[in-house]
């Protein structure tokens, strides 16, 4: 019997406030963890395997593979760049531990995730810090080796509210702007693949550095902030520091040009959720978007752990 077996496990999405892109290189950034995420359960499998199926939120199941252990071989199932990147994962976190491979013979894993996987909430870096955590490995270690970027979501899986985060150490902080109900979170429906952004954003060199202290000085005034005008302007500024540098057209000018409130891009630019905020009530704020089209419009207070 595997000790894995019996293993459940649960981390949350994430969502950057603030940050975006700069956090690489070590700036201040406002993190948000979700109270969505992915649940992990292993049970008992066939002897010399791994089965693992995933489930989307709505009961679907979009990843069944299995896995001859120890070579990391897939068996049955595609080979997809999901299984390959299952097989990497797994590959790399245990050559990083003193935990054998051996240990996941046997075992079948089922994930399940609280939000649709097209969401870009996180189902990578749940993933990420789950089979970190059957490692017993350093969950940054094993993003490294993988999918690279920040860490800001892996500090966010296993947070208990909103962070600071910079380099690999979270903060915990109280934010709880007295205007969260003016705030509200929009699913553009194009989800973004976060590697392309990072490597657009890593193209600028040096160029970077001149907005490093501006960035966490804007990060410092929204967690401090008590107004939505202040936080609105706040949000423009971020905006505007991020599309020049990226040379990227901001999501309200390309779809909301005539919105009243603010619409802030998060993460990748141009795709998965943005912030918007409004001095409208939840009914008209919620029938512009979806006069337009963009059907998931969530309410700050519903998602934000």
């Amino acid at each position: 019997m595997s000790p894995f077996q019996g293993e459940t496990y649960h981390a949350q999405g994430k969502l950057l406030l603030t940050g975006e892109y700069f956090v690489l290189d070590g700036a201040l950034a406002l993190a948000l963890p979700t109270c969505l995420g992915q649940h992990f359960k292993v049970e008992s499998g066939k002897t010399g395997e791994l089965s693992w199926q995933s489930y989307d939120a709505d009961g679907t199941c979009w990843f069944n593979a299995i896995v001859e252990i120890p070579n990391l071989k897939i068996l049955s199932g595609e080979s997809t760049e999901p299984a390959q990147r299952l097989i990497q994962v797994l590959e790399q976190a245990f050559l990083l531990s003193e935990i054998p491979l051996n240990n996941l013979a046997g075992c079948a894993v089922t994930s399940r995730l609280d939000f649709s996987r097209h969401w870009g909430l996180g189902s990578s870096s749940t993933l990420i810090s789950f089979v970190a955590h059957l490692a017993q490995v350093n969950p940054y270690y094993l993003l490294a080796k993988t999918f690279g970027g920040s860490g800001y979501d892996l500090a966010c899986a296993l947070a208990k509210g909103p962070i600071i985060y910079q380099n690999q150490v979270a903060q915990p902080i109280a934010f709880h702007p007295p205007f969260a109900d003016q705030l509200y979170f929009v699913y553009l429906g194009k989800k973004q693949n976060s590697r392309e952004g990072i490597q657009r954003y890593r193209a600028l060199g040096e160029k970077v550095i001149a907005s490093l202290e501006e960035i966490n000085q804007l990060t410092l005034d929204v967690v401090a902030c008590d107004s939505l005008p202040e936080f609105e302007a706040l949000m423009l500024r971020h905006e505007m520091i991020v599309g020049s540098m990226l040379d990227l057209p901001r999501a309200q000018d390309l779809y909301f040009s005539d919105y009243w409130g603010v619409v802030k891009s998060l993460g990748a630019w141009g795709g998965d959720f943005v912030l918007v905020t409004s001095d409208r009530d939840a009914v008209s704020t919620k029938n512009y978007f979806q006069q337009k089209g963009f059907e998931v419009v969530l309410p700050y207070k519903s998602l934000i752990l």
